[in-house]
């Protein structure tokens, strides 16, 4: 657009543009700092360690958009909407810039700088962009208030402020038309004259007799009022939830760089309170993550307790926090600490939604600003256990068996070496020198049903001729339950006898059966000196099949059903979203002769939880329907015999809920290992 003459004939144009800009940037940039910055700054300090690493990890995300685009599909192109968006922003921030700042203190600039030939050009795609825009916005606007999928749904979505912005936007492409074509028909010469769709408009208006003068005129009032709509729109956003588009980039920037299963290691002999329930107790990153929040509801829509009829949403934890800071944090920072009389929990975060949390994991992996909800509410959970002792009564029989017996299986009586009975397994108490420990884990040792996968295990290392031994008693739980459910310290407890154990015994190689026992040993024990080794057996079992150490052979199911040959793989949180281990658990699968391979319709990075994380395969739920009962229906809906899993927790589950699923006559739930163990056929060296 090009600049109008001077107003009122005196002043000159960049005059008031500067003038305006200063008061207007100057004006958010002090709210900025009283609603973000200094509120930010009461919590613990953030993370800045490896900044290059910080800066080029953001890059993806920020400019390219990746984690919007990444929910992309044939029903949601909500994906492409934004970043068409983002980057028209970028253009017309850039023809800001150039046609408004520079061009206002210096007409012949932009001209200078990208040629007459580059202005017309770069106008002429503006003002195509411009048109877009107001067709994608129609579209948004559409689809947020009368076709409204889930997760544009809730409260928070619905308020106003996207309304505002949508309309705002609007406005700023319908004035960058006019502008453009009120120029033209003034007469107006050079470059901006010739614009595509101003200029067009602007010679059609001259040839229907159109008034220079008022044409003149107009172009004054829409470059202006164009120019004030921009500078309100600066001070509009940390006012509202567009603020992302200032945290959003420092949220990537402060983002955590730990494996997404590993949750950070207080210092617990340092630490002055245990958990978070006031702003000084949350990390700087906590407190960001709300003025990050985009609220787009892409969370709580793959929230599994949300989902279910739970009360959690992860957009609403992370706002409620921000309102809690907006709440009492000025007072806060003023010295004056109101949180006694305006708490957080109970008046912006319900205990039941921190209790309705699986940790699974996908509010993390589906958010597209990088907002770190799981982290959040775990250290409300510890606050809850360790500093006001409240938690769900099945969470602290958990807790109490795992502080008296080492595991959370308070009914069990076996003991952790009874599944060895006929197998030729040893401990590394009597063979210490074994290159491989296999981690049992408390479920595959103790629960009934689950002592058949640690059999079948056991039966498959020993075919394949690997040198391995078990801790047996001296096999402790490895604290992830306590630590989900918010007892810090004894996870720290049981993982330190752990470690103990494994240094007593110089363990360098570790297999286990179970994802959780996997990433807890993996990723959160180095952060307590227990660095090893660490596999799940979906990696060392695909490894085996591949080098030929052993060769399934047997077809092995056979059951009544239409397809007695498919199987749907579940893909386990701990295991596939966690850790990434998504293509071995399916290539063993693929090798079992007459066994094919289906999925459900959640899966890999967006499977859905079987509903026993965080501590949930020993609570109660809270309300609505039973997650495991969701997840069966997904499974059943497929067709297949059986459901595949690489994780006792999520047998457990299966193994409960299809019974009493309409259609589940008939269907199974089976371990991975078992199929393997099954299709291996007889050896009597495995025992019996």
């Amino acid at each position: 657009m090009s600049p109008p003459n001077d107003l009122f004939g005196a002043i000159p144009v960049w005059a008031g543009v500067y003038v305006l800009a200063g008061l207007s940037l100057g004006a958010a940039g002090l709210i900025s700092y009283r609603r973000m910055l200094r509120l930010i700054m009461l919590g613990r300090p953030g993370r800045t360690d490896r900044p290059a690493l910080r800066v080029l990890g953001a890059i993806r995300p920020v400019l390219g958009q990746a984690k919007v685009l990444q929910s992309v599909s044939v029903s949601d192109r909500a994906g492409l909407a934004h970043l068409f968006i983002f980057w028209g922003f970028l253009s017309f921030l850039l023809s800001y810039l150039l046609f408004i700042f520079a061009d206002s203190a210096w007409r012949p600039f932009s001209g200078w700088l990208i040629t007459d030939t580059g202005v017309t050009v770069f106008a002429s795609y503006l003002d195509v962009l411009a048109a877009l825009f107001l067709l994608v916005i129609s579209w948004a606007a559409v689809r947020r208030w009368i076709r409204t999928p889930r997760r544009l749904s809730f409260d928070l979505t619905q308020r106003s402020d996207a309304a505002v912005i949508l309309l705002l936007i609007a406005l700023l492409m319908a004035l960058t038309l006019l502008a453009e074509a009120m120029y033209s028909a003034s007469g107006g010469t050079g470059p901006h004259a010739d614009a595509l769709i101003g200029g067009a408009i602007g010679s059609a208006l001259s040839k229907a007799g159109f008034s220079t003068g008022l044409a003149n005129g107009l172009h004054g009032f829409f470059w202006w009022l164009h120019l004030g709509l921009i500078l309100g729109f600066a001070i509009y956003i940390p006012v509202s939830k567009h603020a992302h588009m200032l945290g959003a980039p420092l949220s990537f920037l402060m983002r955590s760089l730990k494996a997404p299963g590993e949750l950070g290691t207080p210092d617990l002999e340092t630490a002055e309170t245990f958990g978070a329930a006031r702003i000084q107790e949350f990390s700087r990153k906590q407190l960001l993550d709300g003025y990050a929040c985009a609220v787009c509801g892409r969370c709580s829509e793959v929230c599994p307790a949300n989902v279910s009829g739970k009360i959690l949403s992860p957009m609403h934890i992370v706002e409620n926090l921000k309102e809690h800071v907006l709440d009492a944090g000025p007072e806060l920072a003023g010295g004056t600490d109101v949180q006694d009389e305006r708490p957080l929990i109970g008046r912006w975060l319900p205990t039941e939604a921190i209790w309705d949390c699986l940790t699974c994991g996908a509010c993390v992996s589906e958010c597209p600003v990088g907002v770190e909800h799981v982290e959040t509410i775990i250290d409300v959970r510890r606050h809850l256990v360790m500093e006001s002792a409240e938690m769900p009564d099945t969470a602290r029989e958990a807790l109490t068996s795992m502080e008296q017996r080492g595991h959370p299986w308070r009914g069990t009586q076996h003991t952790r070496t009874d599944w060895t009975e006929g197998l030729a397994v040893r401990t590394i108490a009597d063979h210490p020198g074994a290159e491989y420990l296999l981690w049992v884990g408390c479920t595959a040792a103790l629960e009934e049903r689950s002592r058949s996968v640690a059999r079948s295990m056991a039966r498959v290392l020993i075919r394949a001729g690997v040198d391995f031994a078990i801790l047996g008693e001296e096999e402790r739980c490895t604290g992830d339950p306590a630590r989900r459910m918010g007892n810090e310290y004894l996870y720290q407890v049981l993982a330190g006898q752990n470690i103990a154990s494994f240094e007593r015994y110089s363990v360098r190689k570790i297999v286990t059966v179970c994802p959780h026992c996997f990433n807890t040993i993996k990723n959160e024990y180095p952060a307590l000196g227990g660095e090893y080794t660490v596999m799940h057996y979906t990696e060392l079992v695909a490894e085996l099949i591949d080098s030929g150490a052993i060769v399934p052979a047997a077809a092995v199911l056979g059951g009544s059903g239409p397809d007695p040959g498919t199987v749907t793989y579940h893909d386990s949180c701990y295991l596939g979203r966690h850790n990434g281990l998504y293509e071995q658990p399916r290539r063993i699968a693929r090798s079992i002769p007459g066994l094919r391979l289906g999925e459900m319709e959640l899966n890999r990075r967006r499977s859905f939880c079987c509903g026993a994380g965080g501590g949930h395969m020993w609570m109660e739920e809270s309300r609505g329907q039973r997650v495991d009962h969701l997840r069966t229906d997904q499974f059943l809906a497929t067709g297949s015999e059986a459901v595949v899993v690489s994780c006792p927790f999520c047998l457990q589950m299966f193994e409960q809920a299809i019974p009493s699923r309409p259609g589940g006559e008939g269907k199974r739930a089976v371990d991975l290992i078992e199929l393997v163990d099954q299709s291996l056929g007889d050896d009597a060296t495995a025992g019996s």
